[in-house]
């Protein structure tokens, strides 16, 4: 499965060709992308956001537990990152074990590097 931080989410609504491809294959091969809610709340600006919008209504929008909280704390800390953003798209990702679909695969590399997990990165 896939798991899209705020970049694949802008880059979405910003019509990028690539990001669109990415997505609508992962629906056709009966995928469903999930999108944390802290990236939906950064990258959310309100306003009609119509390809965003497209875009979310195939994922599945996956709260933020306690337990995961505290994980993307502790992931914080272990990657020495105050970015809560980045570190909890690693945890949700690695709860699945999920690929990320990013625009910026450098500060979540070092949460995955520092974590020890197993989640690949795509850069789009």
């Amino acid at each position: 499965m896939l798991t899209y931080d705020t970049g694949a989410l802008i880059a979405a609504e910003g019509g990028d060709r690539t990001m669109w491809a990415l997505h609508e294959a992962a629906l056709r091969r009966g995928l469903t992308p999930a999108v944390p809610t802290v990236v939906l709340a950064q990258a959310w600006r309100g306003g009609p956001q119509a390809q965003l919008s497209r875009l979310l209504k195939g994922c599945i929008i996956e709260p933020l537990s306690e337990g995961e909280a505290r994980a993307t704390g502790e992931a914080c800390a272990a990657s020495r990152t105050n970015d809560i953003l980045d570190a909890a798209v690693v945890v949700s990702a690695a709860t699945r074990h999920d690929s990320i679909v990013t625009t910026d695969s450098g500060d979540l590399a070092r949460v995955v590097d520092a974590l020890g997990f197993s989640v690949a990165l795509h850069q789009i």
